[in-house]
């Protein structure tokens, strides 16, 4: 028998350790507080999502505009409210998605479209 009677009073551990072992629930409250992070990762299924529909260019631009947003929030934001949006310091992220951003979308509009001369 692996669990005690309903009956009988669950033992105490004695060691110290907390009675519950299970993780805390999410609740609704931390889910939305990561709005940043979201807002980011919808960017980032659209802009997949065009290149799945084979529109890559667009899904490029898409994709850069979404990293540039992304720079702008983590500005924008304290590190309170940028929670998972903020990896580094505040300075890190923001050149890091400016970076990436721009060269994104230097990609998306310098490159020729495939069978165009």
């Amino acid at each position: 028998m692996t669990q005690p009677a309903p009956d009988r009073p669950r033992p105490r551990p004695t060691d110290g350790r907390p009675a519950r072992t299970r993780p805390a629930r999410l609740t609704w409250a931390q889910v939305r507080a990561q709005w940043p992070l979201a807002l980011v990762l919808i960017g980032v299924a659209v802009a997949l999502g065009f290149v799945v529909l084979e529109r890559w260019r667009r899904g490029a631009f898409l994709l850069g505009v979404v990293a540039l947003a992304a720079a702008a929030l983590r500005l924008c934001l304290p590190d309170g409210r940028a929670r998972l949006l903020g990896v580094r310091s505040k300075r890190f992220d923001v050149v890091f998605y400016v970076g990436i951003g721009a060269v994104i979308l230097w990609l998306a509009t310098s490159v020729d479209s495939l069978g165009t001369g």
